[in-house]
């Protein structure tokens, strides 16, 4: 009869987790993990030589859509000549939303 009682009680807290997850507000990524999001982005493309991002997010606009983006920089030598591009990742998603050379 014990098993039943933990097996029953287990059910009831996964599904109790489940409907508390759905009414939580969304969070942010944290900032750091955007900026590892981002690198990640950028190494695709050959190896970055710094990087940088702002810890609070930013109310962005594109097409009459409203985000909360990180701001950040990457920077990365290319043909002995240092390049900086400036980005905007959302904040909820991780999407890479903008990336434009400084």
């Amino acid at each position: 009869m014990g098993w039943k009682k933990f097996v029953l009680g287990l059910g009831v807290g996964f599904a109790g987790a489940y409907l508390l997850k759905g009414s939580l507000p969304e969070q942010n990524l944290s900032a750091e993990k955007a900026l590892r999001i981002a690198k990640a982005s950028f190494k695709k493309n050959g190896p970055i030589s710094g990087s940088w991002i702002h810890m609070v997010p930013e109310t962005f606009e594109k097409f009459n859509i409203s985000y909360s983006v990180y701001k950040g920089g990457i920077s990365r030598n290319i043909n002995d000549e240092v390049k900086q591009y400036e980005f905007l990742i959302d904040a909820k998603t991780g999407s890479v939303l903008e990336v434009y050379p400084i």
